[in-house]
């Protein structure tokens, strides 16, 4: 029997991006004028903080030996870092659970899976639904 294939985003469903974006306002680290535009932060995504439960929720994903697991997250064309950073984080918080098991995509709507967790419906996962 086939396991089913589950890709989870990294932005607002294992990062919490917007914790980060407060810290860096409050602690004048960052530009008021970059909230519209997180994306293009040089080095957010080298160290924000998980989200409450998330690492865990993944772990019993995997420990459960239901699913293939996947990583299916945008970067910024702009900020090409963003794309290592984010490889990283993922690498510090799973070990080699994501090895050569990441999409970095814009088009969500193209990946081949059952399930995708995402916090919300751009970079084609409005069609999904």
């Amino acid at each position: 029997m086939r396991k089913k294939i589950i890709h989870i985003d990294i932005d607002g469903v294992l990062v919490d991006l917007g914790k980060e974006i407060e810290y860096r306002i409050k602690n004048s680290i960052l530009d008021p004028k970059f909230i519209k535009e997180p994306d293009l932060i040089e080095g957010l995504f080298e160290s924000p903080q998980p989200i409450s439960g998330a690492i865990d929720a993944v772990r019993k994903l995997k420990e459960s030996q239901q699913y293939d697991l996947f990583i299916a997250t945008s970067a910024s064309w702009d900020n090409p870092l963003s794309l290592m950073h984010k490889r990283l984080w993922i690498e510090h918080y799973f070990g080699t659970t994501f090895h050569k098991r990441m999409f970095i995509t814009h088009r969500k709507d193209l990946l081949i899976g059952d399930y995708l967790i995402d916090d919300r419906l751009a970079n084609g996962a409005e069609s999904i639904m």
